[in-house]
C-alpha cells in the first residue's frame, strides 16, 4: 500500500499536498482500494468555497457511491477533467494522475494526518 510522506490525510481517507496557498486533493490509495473499479467521478463544485469537511463532490464504483469530502477550506479552482474520460485513473495512480481538485486555501486544515498517523489509523 502506497502512503507517500510528503502528503497530508484525513480520517475520510483523502490525501493532499499544498504548494503556497493552492491544495491539490484526492483520495488515498486504501480509499480506491477498498471502493474497487472506480467508473465515475462526480464534481459539481468548481468555482464554490466550501469549508473544511463539506462534500466537494462523488465517486462511484462498480458496487458503491461515496462522498468526498473538503480536506481544508477553500475554493474549488479546477477538477481533473481527464477522469471524465478516465475515472480508473483513481485507482490507477491515485496520487498522481488520478488527482481530483485544485483548491484554493481559505484556512489549513487543522485535523489533517501525517502519513505515519494515518497509517496507524489504517492498521498499515
Amino acid at each position: 500500500m502506497n502512503i507517500p510522506d510528503q502528503l497530508l490525510y484525513t480520517k475520510d481517507h483523502e490525501w493532499i499536498s499544498i504548494e503556497g496557498n493552492v491544495a491539490t486533493v484526492g483520495i488515498t490509495d486504501f480509499a480506491q482500494g477498498e471502493l474497487g473499479d472506480i467508473v465515475y467521478v462526480d464534481v459539481s463544485s468548481v468555482g464554490q468555497q466550501l469549508d473544511a469537511h463539506q462534500v466537494f463532490g462523488t465517486v462511484e464504483a462498480v458496487k458503491t457511491v461515496s462522498d468526498l469530502f473538503m480536506p481544508v477550506s477553500g475554493k474549488i479552482l479546477e477538477f481533473n477533467k481527464n477522469l471524465e474520460k478516465n475515472p480508473e485513473q483513481v485507482n490507477h495512480d491515485p496520487y498522481g494522475g488520478g488527482w481530483m481538485i485544485k483548491v484554493e486555501l481559505a484556512a489549513p486544515g487543522s485535523d489533517l494526518l501525517t502519513a505515519g498517523q494515518y497509517r496507524a489509523l489504517i492498521g498499515k
